[in-house]
């Protein structure tokens, strides 16, 4: 019988390469399954996604009846309260048994703090807006006399948005 040749030429899939290191760090915060991490939104729903994340599952010295803390915003905190139940339920699923006895939901403040910057989701990326033409002149004729062009196309950028933002 001949022996079969790998066809992948020593590439592995990144997947394969990250298993490990997101199951080590994952455990390091107490979650026994990383899936709770990576896939937070499909677990528990993008609206719960969208003001709160999990940081810690702490274990009780039994070692059944965890604690999910989960990190959220002042104004979002009573929102999730009244929730704890469904995601509760919700987060068992993914462990397949009721590995989960409690919920804490830990607030922060919109700014500051290391772990605590709250930027749940994605935001949408900014439209530029439609410039002016005048100001983009204004812009061109200031940065003429400059020889490099990479130089002047840059401190035309720069005009362009100083004029515009002085406008508004």
């Amino acid at each position: 019988m001949a022996r079969r040749h790998a066809t992948t030429k020593g590439f592995k899939r990144t997947a394969s390469l990250l298993t490990g290191r997101i199951r080590t760090a994952s455990e390091s915060r107490g979650f026994a399954q990383s899936r709770l991490l990576t896939h937070w939104a499909e677990v528990v729903g993008d609206d719960i996604a969208a003001i709160a994340h999990p940081v810690e599952v702490s274990y009780a010295r039994g070692g059944m009846g965890a604690t999910l803390t989960l990190l959220t915003t002042g104004a979002q905190a009573p929102m999730l309260e009244m929730q704890k139940e469904q995601l509760r339920t919700k987060v068992n699923s993914v462990y397949g048994y009721n590995a989960i006895a409690r919920i804490r939901v830990t607030q922060t403040a919109p700014t500051g703090f290391a772990e605590g910057q709250v930027a749940f989701g994605h935001r949408k990326p900014d439209v530029p807006k439609e410039i002016d033409p005048s100001l983009r002149a204004r812009a061109e004729e200031t940065t003429a006399p400059v020889a490099d062009e990479g130089l002047r196309a840059a401190l035309e950028r720069l005009g362009t948005n100083v004029l515009t933002k002085a406008k508004r």
